[in-house]
């Protein structure tokens, strides 16, 4: 039984939203608060064993029993065409697609296409995501997708480097990721009519999440000090909440938010030549039709 305790817990009935990275972190903090609201949530996780103990979790946090699980490792594009073929078979509609899984890795490995893992799982398997599953998307219009970047932008993109071909830093690689996802999000706004999928993107905070243990061993060293700084899940998943469920963001498309308003992102990601480029670049990566 879905809880009907607050105004808001009936304001997403109806609604299925998938989520990626939703065993931990602010993607569970995500699911959770949409399941509140009495959302259908497809939680996407790369591990079935701790994505089973985060949905029974999510169930009873919630009171919502409506809360799935689908395995998919976002590194690969083979997994991620057969997640959008199993998703498709199993649900004829998507109103809400929330980006969320997110790696920053301190050396480079390159995933079994090729690709350096950072973009690979933080910029490709959105932009892959996003077109495989636009037409269900549309057909559930008015839909949503919620792009979860960060503050921490590159100011430039090198195409030639996109590997760490040249040379690879941790944080360069996670930044220029993040970079990549508002350019494409933009892109995407202008490409399609937001009144049937509308795309934004978001930056949630500095957030206490697992993604500390690939931090190199001086960030870990000093984490207790910069842990002063940041911000549990819980709060770092109000904005992925907002964009995803509030009726101030219907229709609203091609935006950045920081705390529930809207924001300026880098100036770069503005430079609609780059997100074109980078939109031609990502097909031939994704072998998409452009």
């Amino acid at each position: 039984m879905i809880g009907t305790g607050n105004l808001t817990s009936d304001l997403m009935k109806g609604k299925i939203c998938m989520i990626t990275g939703a065993n931990s972190g602010v993607g569970k903090a995500t699911a959770t608060g949409l399941a509140k609201m009495g959302a259908t949530i497809v939680m996407v996780c790369r591990n079935q064993e701790r994505g089973e103990q985060a949905l029974d979790e999510i169930k009873r946090d919630s009171n919502n029993e409506l809360v799935y699980l689908m395995l998919a490792d976002l590194s690969s594009q083979k997994a991620i065409h057969q997640l959008v073929k199993d998703f498709k078979e199993k649900y004829k509609s998507l109103h809400v697609l929330i980006n969320n899984a997110g790696v920053n890795l301190s050396r480079v490995k390159l995933t079994e296409d090729g690709i350096e893992t950072t973009l690979a799982v933080n910029y490709l398997a959105p932009f892959l995501l996003c077109n495989l599953l636009f037409d269900t998307l549309k057909e559930s219009q008015p839909a949503r997708i919620v792009n979860v970047a960060s503050s921490v932008q590159a100011k430039s993109i090198d195409f030639d480097n996109l590997n760490g071909e040249k040379h690879y830093s941790q944080m360069k690689a996670y930044s220029i990721s993040k970079l990549a996802l508002i350019l494409f999000t933009y892109e995407f706004a202008r490409r399609f009519d937001g009144n049937e999928v509308s795309i934004n993107s978001l930056h949630p905070g500095y957030v206490r999440t697992n993604m500390i243990r690939n931090f190199r061993k001086f960030v870990k060293y000093f984490f207790p000090f910069i842990s002063l700084f940041v911000i549990g899940p819980k709060r770092g998943a109000k904005t992925s909440i907002y964009c995803a469920s509030s009726p101030d963001v219907e229709g609203v498309s091609g935006k950045y938010y920081k705390k529930r308003k809207e924001a300026k992102s880098g100036k770069i990601s503005y430079n609609e030549d780059l997100a074109k480029q980078l939109w031609e670049i990502s097909t031939k990566l994704t072998n998409l039709k452009s």
